[in-house]
C-alpha cells in the first residue's frame, strides 16, 4: 500500500469538503443565523486535516493501483462523512454519534434522520443536509475524478470502487471524460426539476432542497411531514417523474443524446424497472381501494408516489404507509431490496442483478430437465460474461448474510424483530423510512448510540456495495509485498 499517495488524496478530499461548507456558511451569514461559527469551525477543521494529510502525502510516488483506488474510496467516505458531521455537532443540534449518523445518512443518500424537529433548524443547516445528499448522489469520488488533475490513469480504480452496479459501465473511453459527462447530466436534471418545482408553487429554497434530494434519491425534506406537507398532486407528480429518472442508469441517459430515445426500450434493465413500477403500483392501488383507505384516484396517486419513492430508494413520503394494509406494506418492503438500476443514484441490490439472478434460476431449471444444455444469460441482447454472473451471486449472498448479521446487532438494542428487520432493510438499501419505530412519520432519534453506529455501518456498506469496505478488513490488502 502506498500510504503517502493515500494520504495525499485524503487531504485533497478534506480541502474539497472545506470548500463545500462555504455555500451554507454564506447563507448563514446572509440570514444572520447562530450557526455561522459552526460552519467556520468545520472549515478550519477540514483545512487543518487536509494540510496534515497533504503534508504527509505525495502524489508523485507512484500511480494509483487497484489497492490505492479502493483505499481512497473506502477511507474517503469515512473522512468526508466525519467532516460532514461537524456542523451538526458544533451547532449543538446533535450529539457526536447522532451527527455522524446524520452525515452518513446524507452522503449515502439514505435519508434517515436523527433530528426530531426538522422545521426548526436554521436554513443553512437544512441546505447543508441537502448538499450532502447531492454530493453523495453523484459520488464523492466521481466528482473528485472530474475535477482533480492528479488522478490521471489511476482514475479507473477509484471509479470502479465508487460507481454502483454489477459492472462499471463507461459511456466514453476515458474515465475522466465519463465522470464529467455524468456530472453534466446530473446538473441538468437538478436544474430542470428545480425550475418545475418553482413553477408548481414551491419557493426557491424549497425547490433547491427537494431537487437536491430527488436527483440524489436521498429523501431529506424541509418539513417533518416530508412531501405530505404540500398536499399538491402537481408537486408529487413532478417529484415522481424525477425519482423515476434518478433511479435509472445515468449512462443510458447519455446514450439517448447519442443514439436517440430507442436505447431506453432496448435496455432490459430499464424495461424491467418501469414494469415493476407499474405492476406494483396497480397492485397496491387496488389493495388500498378495496380496503377503503382512499377513493380510486387517491389510491393510485399515493400508490405510485410511494412505489417510486421506495424502489428508487429516495424515501420521500406523501402518506403514512405504515398504516396501510399488510399486503401494501409487504410490497414496499420487497421494493426496498430491489432498488433502482445500475449506474443510478439509487441503492439496494439493483434491478440488473435481480434480472440476472432470475434468469439464472430458470437456466438451472432447464439444466435439471436437460443436463447437457448450455444456457447463456443475456441482458439487452448481450451475453453476460461468467465472471460478472459469479460476482452477482457473491454479492447477493453477502448482501443477505450482512442483512441478517446487522439485523441481529440492531435487535440487541432492544428493538422488536420486525422493527430491526425493517430498519436494516431500509438503511442498507439507502431508502431511509422503514416501518414501526422508524416508519414514515417517525425518525431515528430515539435509537441509542450503538444502534446508530450499526445503522451508519449498514448505510456505508450499502452505498459502497459491500466489497469496497469489506476488502479493507483483509490483512493481505495492506501487505506491500502483494501485487495488486
Amino acid at each position: 500500500m502506498n500510504y503517502r499517495l493515500l494520504s495525499f488524496f485524503l487531504g485533497k478530499l478534506c480541502n474539497t469538503c472545506a470548500v463545500s461548507f462555504c455555500l451554507p456558511l454564506l447563507l448563514s451569514i446572509f440570514l444572520n443565523e447562530d450557526c455561522v461559527y459552526a460552519f467556520l469551525q468545520a472549515i478550519v477543521t477540514s483545512i487543518c486535516m487536509g494540510f496534515v494529510f497533504v503534508k504527509f502525502g505525495n502524489s508523485e510516488d507512484a500511480g494509483i493501483t487497484y489497492r490505492e483506488g479502493v483505499a481512497i474510496a473506502g477511507f474517503g467516505w469515512f473522512v468526508i462523512t466525519f467532516l460532514g458531521s461537524l456542523p451538526y455537532a458544533f451547532a449543538g443540534i446533535l450529539d457526536p454519534v447522532s451527527a455522524f449518523f446524520e452525515s452518513v445518512s446524507g452522503f449515502t443518500t439514505t435519508g434517515a434522520t436523527a433530528i426530531s424537529q426538522i422545521e426548526v433548524l436554521p436554513r443553512s443547516l437544512l441546505l447543508w443536509r441537502s448538499l450532502t445528499h447531492w454530493i453523495g448522489g453523484i459520488g464523492i469520488i466521481v466528482v473528485f475524478i472530474a475535477f482533480l488533475p492528479q488522478v490521471a490513469s489511476g482514475a479507473v480504480h477509484m471509479f470502479n470502487a465508487e460507481v454502483t452496479g454489477p459492472s462499471s459501465e463507461r459511456v466514453l473511453p476515458r474515465i475522466k471524460t465519463t465522470a464529467i459527462a455524468l456530472c453534466k447530466i446530473y446538473l441538468f436534471f437538478t436544474a430542470v426539476e428545480m425550475i418545475m418545482l418553482c413553477l408548481a408553487g414551491m419557493n426557491v429554497f424549497e425547490a433547491i432542497k427537494h431537487s437536491f434530494s430527488t436527483i440524489a434519491t436521498g429523501g431529506f425534506s424541509t418539513y417533518d411531514t416530508s412531501v405530505t406537507h404540500f398536499e399538491s398532486p402537481l408537486i408529487e407528480g413532478i417529484i415522481t417523474v424525477f425519482m423515476i429518472i434518478a433511479g435509472g442508469n445515468f449512462a443510458l441517459y447519455y446514450l439517448i443524446g447519442e443514439k436517440g430515445p430507442r436505447v431506453l426500450w432496448q435496455d432490459t434493465e430499464f424495461k424491467v424497472y418501469i414494469s415493476i413500477i407499474f405492476i406494483v403500483t396497480a397492485a397496491i392501488g387496488l389493495n388500498l381501494y378495496i380496503n377503503n383507505y382512499f377513493n380510486g384516484i387517491d389510491s393510485f396517486r399515493y400508490s405510485i408516489f410511494q412505489v417510486v419513492s421506495i424502489i428508487s430508494t429516495t424515501g420521500f413520503v406523501s402518506n403514512d404507509f405504515d398504516i396501510w394494509p399488510p399486503f401494501s406494506k409487504l410490497c414496499l418492503v420487497l421494493l426496498m431490496f430491489i432498488g433502482g438500476c445500475a449506474g443510478s443514484t439509487a441503492g439496494a441490490i439493483k434491478v440488473s442483478r435481480i434480472v440476472v439472478l432470475t434468469k439464472m434460476a430458470f437456466a438451472h431449471l432447464k439444466r435439471t430437465i436437460h443436463p447437457s444444455m448450455v444456457v447463456d444469460i443475456s441482458m439487452s441482447g448481450k451475453t453476460v460474461p461468467s465472471p460478472i454472473v459469479a460476482g452477482i451471486v457473491r454479492f447477493f449472498f453477502l448482501y443477505i448474510v450482512l442483512f441478517a448479521f446487522l439485523t441481529f446487532l440492531i435487535a440487541m438494542t432492544g428493538l422488536s424483530v420486525m422493527d430491526s428487520i425493517g430498519i436494516i432493510a431500509a438503511t442498507i438499501s439507502s431508502v431511509g423510512p422503514a416501518l414501526g419505530v422508524a416508519g414514515a412519520t417517525c425518525t431515528y432519534a430515539d435509537i441509542n448510540s450503538f444502534g446508530k453506529i450499526v445503522i451508519s455501518i449498514a448505510m456505508l456498506l450499502g452505498r459502497l456495495e459491500l466489497f469496497t469496505l469489506l476488502v479493507l478488513l483483509r490483512p493481505e490488502f495492506w501487505r506491500s509485498t502483494r501485487n495488486w
